[in-house]
């Protein structure tokens, strides 16, 4: 079983940036493919990034790529988004998600949420 845990959301103004972090409680964690996913008011969720186990298939959605960087610490359990320049249209909750490779997203964190006011 995979349990993840969010945090470091907030709200910050139009412009600025924001670290969001994902503990994971798994012995494969390293194994895993980790991604972002976040949710709007009204609206369905959505991808927002990913990051392999290893290697250079890293996404990003293509409204916050060059904005926003997935990165992990396979010694630490965790993943990170950094996001910067932020807009109002970021304002989301945001989620931690884990699949196997090959696998559907099937863990998902408690959600975090980001509101990013003008």
């Amino acid at each position: 079983q995979v349990q993840l845990v969010e945090s470091g959301g907030g709200l910050v103004q139009v412009g600025g940036s924001l670290r969001l972090s994902c503990a994971a409680s798994v012995r494969t964690f390293s194994r895993y493919t980790m991604g972002w996913f976040r949710q709007a008011p009204g609206k369905e969720r959505e991808f927002v990034a990913s990051i392999p186990w290893s290697g250079p298939n890293i996404y990003y959605a293509d409204v916050v790529k060059d904005r926003f960087t997935i990165s992990r610490d396979n010694t630490k359990n965790t993943v990170s988004l950094q996001m910067t320049s932020l807009k109002p249209e970021d304002t989301a909750v945001y989620y931690c998600a884990a699949r196997w490779p090959g696998s559907s997203w099937e863990y998902w964190g408690q959600g975090t949420q980001v509101t990013v006011s003008s």
